[in-house]
């Protein structure tokens, strides 16, 4: 019979490292899937992860297993991607030139012609990821956890700590940030 989390976790607190593995093993692949949401790298995703593994075994002694193991991980995760985030803040700007064709081709109908712009969902998608990458770390984080991955403003306010009303400051920012970014876009191309 496989020993549980909490049987896992009181192993490596007792001193047997060799019982972390069974862990990393079995949440890897949800935090990875976390650490490319933020990192378009692979070596930066690997980064990450190996980052949050090193932060879950040193600070496992401040799990309290109130909520599962699980919900403390991914939350660990994600406060260690907006850490990425924020360190590697760069000045992302991004001309329409750099666009792919298909990635023009929508941004070009939508300027035109809103209405029709949706049925090239794919290209669509490349430009908010392009997009996303220019926001600054707080936008990005919110708007991935908002948007993309559907979550409520209460998890994102569990998952952050941040507030319920700073969550839905910087969500409300945030988009205003990718409005932004589109409107230049759309302006380097029409000017």
């Amino acid at each position: 019979m496989e020993p549980t989390d909490a049987e896992m976790i009181a192993a490596v607190l007792n001193g047997d490292a060799a019982s972390f593995e069974p862990l990393v093993a079995k949440y890897s692949p949800r935090v990875f899937a976390t650490a490319r949401r933020y990192a378009r790298r692979e070596s930066e995703v690997e980064d990450i992860v190996q980052e949050v593994w090193l932060k879950s075994f040193q600070k496992l002694a401040s799990f309290r297993g109130d909520a599962p193991f699980e919900h403390w991980l991914m939350r660990l995760t994600v406060r260690t991607c907006y850490d990425f985030l924020r360190a590697h803040q760069r000045n992302r700007e991004m001309s329409f030139s750099e666009l792919t064709e298909p990635e023009e081709d929508w941004l070009e109908r939508f300027v035109t012609h809103p209405e029709e712009a949706g049925e090239t969902a794919a290209a669509a998608r490349q430009l908010v990821e392009r997009v996303l990458e220019q926001l600054s770390p707080p936008a990005r984080l919110v708007i991935t956890l908002l948007e993309i991955e559907d979550r409520s403003v209460k998890e994102i306010a569990q998952l952050t700590g941040w507030s319920v009303p700073l969550v839905k400051v910087r969500a409300f920012r945030a988009r205003a940030e990718m409005k932004k970014c589109l409107a230049k876009l759309a302006k380097d191309k029409y000017m």
